[in-house]
């Protein structure tokens, strides 16, 4: 038996200990932050053929798969790129239940700035997508901030709620989170060692870490709120995505997950009120709907990825 397959096997296991679904459909929403791609090389821009080669494969599977889906694109990046190539290549991301969205600028933490600066990265980050959204007949409505920061104090969060609600954005919610840079830095290690092997076991330790996480936060947010809601998968556009979405979604689809887009999924009663909670870390939003509800969680029991990834990743 391959290594994948063993990783599906032990995934149905598992879904089995925890029960399946109730009768109420599962629907999840796929999102990609930090295009045109997550790529690090030390540099100050990627490889446009790499980064064109991954928009390709991801792109792909998408649409093979008819999955929807929305990448959030840093402006600065955008720029750092021969423009005409780049953009052609964000437009492919507008198309059918294909989405683009606003992640700032320059990826700044804005925690650390001022709300004239927030608004800042807020406006000058669609420079590139809203035309591309525009030609398309979209609108681009979703936000998400780098670090999921959406605000440290009541007084910041409501203030970053108005500069949204003025520009007609609307925030960026995320529930399901696997720490895929984690993987990625260490695959991105053993793919410039040539240390094939290493990479095909890092792949194979984020596959198991993501069916655990998917089935952690599922049940997680089904406690808080009662009722199993749709789902927003946070990923990144990085290289062990382009080689692992195949399998990501596959465990979806093994716990009767059902692929909506982004706006369907936010128009859930859960996303329409914004959560109360203020916090200066970027927490999953299971963590804010259960601080908001008042129900206790034990954030330990939620898993982190294997010690040997995290050593094996630089930095």
């Amino acid at each position: 038996m391959s290594v994948i397959g063993l990783i599906q096997r032990l995934a149905l296991v598992h879904l089995l200990v925890i029960g399946t679904a109730s009768a109420q459909e599962r629907r999840v929403a796929i999102t990609f932050d930090d295009l045109p791609a997550a790529i690090d090389t030390g540099s100050s821009a990627p490889p446009l053929a790499d980064v064109a080669a991954l928009n390709r494969r991801i792109l792909d599977v998408l649409r093979r798969d008819k999955v929807p889906a929305t990448g959030f694109v840093i402006e600065k990046t955008v720029q750092s790129l021969p423009r005409d190539a780049v953009r052609r290549l964000l437009a492919a991301w507008t198309d059918g239940d294909l989405s683009l969205g606003n992640h700032t600028y320059s990826h700044a933490d804005i925690n650390g700035l001022s709300l004239d600066a927030i608004a800042a990265e807020i406006d000058r980050g669609d420079a590139t997508i809203r035309p591309l959204m525009t030609a398309a007949n979209k609108t681009l409505r979703f936000v998400r901030f780098p670090l999921n920061h959406t605000g440290e104090t009541p007084a910041r969060r409501d203030a970053i709620a108005d500069l949204l609600r003025a520009r007609g954005y609307t925030l960026a919610a995320s529930t399901i989170d696997t720490s895929d840079y984690v993987f990625e830095r260490a695959y991105g290690r053993a793919l410039a060692a040539g240390r094939d092997a290493d990479a095909q076991r890092i792949k194979a330790a984020y596959l198991a870490h993501s069916a655990i996480q998917i089935d952690y936060y599922a049940d997680l947010n089904r406690r808080v709120l009662g009722y199993a809601p749709p789902e927003v998968m946070l990923l990144h556009l990085n290289r062990i995505n382009g080689t692992s979405l195949p399998d990501i979604l596959a465990l979806f689809r093994q716990r009767g997950f059902r692929f909506v887009t982004l706006d369907a999924a936010q128009s859930d009663p859960a996303y329409r009120a914004p959560t109360r909670f203020a916090t200066p870390f970027g927490p999953m939003w299971g963590y804010r709907w259960a601080r908001d509800r008042g129900v206790k969680v034990d954030g330990r029991l939620e898993q982190e990825p294997p010690d040997w990834v995290i050593r094996y990743a630089p930095g």
